[in-house]
């Protein structure tokens, strides 16, 4: 598409990964079997989590939240970038592009809050484990989830809106594959001090009191853990939290990568990685840590699966033995 072409365009155009135009196809290959994979992992947390009555407890309640948001990350973002790897239509509309905006903060400020619950409830399970069922009942689950999701819907509207009323100049271009904060604020010819500035401020109101209370919750787990006599009693109960814990480690530090820093340091190639860690990697490893390293889901798992089966072959027997009647 030409220059003159793209300066009429009303909206945006994403660039992607148009620095590769020979691997455009293979790269839609690989994101779309990512994207197959992402479903499927967390529609399977979420599925056997529903079905499995072992599993309806905080914790996995959490955790389908959790597959939930996943999915909601990687639908807002990648659905777009394997359309532009197929059709090579990098156009997106204004509208197009704010919503994706909107919708992907809702995604990581949700998580950001979903993640401080879970730390608080491995804290509770930990520390308090016999107050457990009391501190963490079904109202008061319900009631943290209503409420991240509330806020969750709320933080990002004034970032939408004060970027959707600034001024954006030259061709549009976004050198990123989706609608992002900080691409947006490259290309923007108004002032963006004021969304930089609300940035720290949201930062400092939701991201660092979601770290403290997680860090919190952690070191006063790893200091009840430290205090079992037991080897086992300490494997047991660091294995209930460590799953959770290398998520927590790897979220964080993409998203401080990303956004707790000033936009004259950005390096738009170096976003684009760590944006791929948060709308791929982890959505594609948290299923397969939460999985793998916990045995009651890995059976849940397995007796959804083994239910599938037996009543397959239930009704193909029933199929014959119509046959063989008429």
């Amino acid at each position: 598409m030409d220059e003159e072409n793209i300066t009429t365009l009303t909206g945006f155009i994403i660039l992607g990964f148009s620095e590769f135009p020979e691997l455009q196809i293979p790269l839609f290959l690989l994101f779309l079997l990512f994207y197959l994979i992402i479903l499927m992992g967390n529609l399977t947390i979420i599925t056997v989590t529903c079905l499995d009555p072992r599993l309806h407890t905080p914790m996995y309640f959490f955790l389908c939240n959790l597959s939930f948001l996943d999915i909601c990350c990687t639908s807002v973002t990648l659905p777009k970038l394997l359309d532009i790897f197929l059709t090579k239509k990098h156009h997106i509309s204004t509208v197009g592009c704010f919503t994706q905006v909107y919708f992907f903060m809702i995604s990581v400020c949700g998580e950001f809050l979903l993640l401080t619950v879970m730390a608080y409830d491995r804290y509770v399970a930990i520390c308090h484990p016999l107050r457990y069922s009391v501190i963490m009942n079904q109202k008061r689950c319900i009631l943290m989830v209503t409420g991240t999701s509330i806020i969750g819907f709320l933080e990002p509207v004034t970032h939408a809106v004060l970027l959707s009323g600034f001024s954006y100049c030259g061709t549009k271009e976004i050198n990123h594959f989706f609608c992002d904060v900080t691409a947006l604020l490259k290309l923007s010819c108004t002032s963006t001090s004021t969304v930089e500035h609300l940035s720290y401020v949201l930062a400092m109101l939701v991201m660092f009191p979601c770290f403290l209370l997680t860090l919190t919750s952690y070191v006063y787990i790893i200091s009840a853990i430290l205090r079992i006599r037991s080897s086992e009693g300490r494997c047991k109960a660091f294995s209930t939290c460590s799953s959770h814990l290398m998520v927590v480690i790897l979220f964080y530090v993409t998203v401080a990568v990303m956004y707790v820093r000033p936009t004259s340091t950005l390096s738009m190639d170096q976003n684009k990685l760590c944006a791929l860690l948060y709308n791929v990697l982890i959505p594609l490893f948290n299923p397969i840590i939460y999985s793998l390293k916990n045995q009651q889901v890995k059976e849940a798992i397995r007796k959804v699966f083994n239910r599938k089966r037996f009543s397959r072959v239930q009704m193909n027997v029933f199929h014959f033995s119509k046959g063989s009647i008429n």
